[in-house]
């Protein structure tokens, strides 16, 4: 029984870093060398990527802009431009097209690089065609620029606060409501077996009398 609790357990704690690390914000700096429009036809991944445009008709297949990068060890990034609207997760972009601009003014070469952090959330998966999806791009120093994240700490440190909470009024209530019922119950219990045990012993003594004396 407590492998399973302890299996449990180990499976909401992966469900909940997931949740968090395909949702909070990210921030990668790369090399900004092109971006593009094309039309995807949506299938089995559809739920990793975002609704159309605001304002826009919801299709089966649309135009998607996309963001392609490199960073600074070589390995190529791309993401994916999309508008989250007023859905999930909660980053209420509606600017695509003019962040799109942003990242075109951006564009550079390796002989020439301009380093940008581009914020974005979601993941990069080959396999699947999954792509993060940008929020935002703004120049940075050069490739060694140390980003912290103080908006994941933040929000980190609310969570954590939240479920301190949490756990804190579920305790106060099973201290106040649940123990006492259960205490009154395990005292009903046991008052219960000694009545038992006590009427079992006077029908057995009872039972004593009926023997009969031993002749001589």
């Amino acid at each position: 029984m407590r492998k399973v609790k302890l299996a449990l357990m180990a499976l909401i704690a992966l469900l909940i870093f997931s949740f968090l690390h395909y949702t909070l914000p990210q921030r990668d700096i790369v090399r900004v060398t092109n971006t593009e429009v094309r039309r995807v036809d949506f299938g089995s991944n559809s739920i990793f990527w975002a609704a159309a445009d605001t304002g826009t008709a919801t299709q089966a297949n649309r135009d998607v802009r996309f963001i392609e990068a490199f960073y600074p060890n070589g390995k190529p990034m791309v993401f994916r431009n999309e508008d989250t609207g007023w859905g999930w997760p909660p980053y209420f972009k509606l600017d695509s097209s003019n962040l799109q601009a942003e990242a075109r003014d951006f564009v550079s070469t390796k002989e020439a690089p301009q380093w940008v952090a581009i914020s974005h959330y979601g993941w990069r998966n080959e396999y699947f065609t999954i792509y993060p999806n940008a929020v935002g791009v703004k120049p940075v120093a050069g490739p060694d620029v140390v980003l912290v994240p103080w908006l994941n700490i933040v929000i980190l440190v609310l969570l954590a606060l939240g479920l301190l909470l949490v756990v804190r009024m579920w305790m106060q209530f099973r201290e106040r409501m649940i123990d006492p019922l259960v205490d009154n119950a395990s005292a009903a219990m046991a008052g219960a077996e000694d009545r038992a045990s006590g009427v079992w012993s006077r029908f057995v003594r009872w039972l004593g009398t009926w023997k009969g004396k031993p002749r001589k």
